[in-house]
């Protein structure tokens, strides 16, 4: 078998997950949509950047992405 640059792609099946969330928090994702919209001339339904949103704050946290990191060697 060909040995290529691109390894295989990671399962991509979508993957549901249905939440609960405060009055409060609701106003600021909307708020957010809208800040959204008019930064970049697009709306977006919240539940479409909610995703997004979450893949940043995980990839930005520094500690977990250590730890996830660390659990990764040690499995090798």
């Amino acid at each position: 078998m060909a040995e290529l640059k691109l390894g295989k792609l990671p399962d991509r099946t979508p993957v549901k997950l249905t939440i609960t969330i405060t009055p409060d928090l609701q106003a600021r994702l909307q708020a957010y949509a809208a800040v959204y919209a008019s930064t970049y001339g697009v709306e977006e339904p919240v539940v479409d950047l909610v995703p997004a949103m979450l893949a940043a704050f995980l990839e930005s946290d520094r500690n977990f992405v250590r730890s996830r990191e660390a659990a990764a060697r040690r499995q090798t």
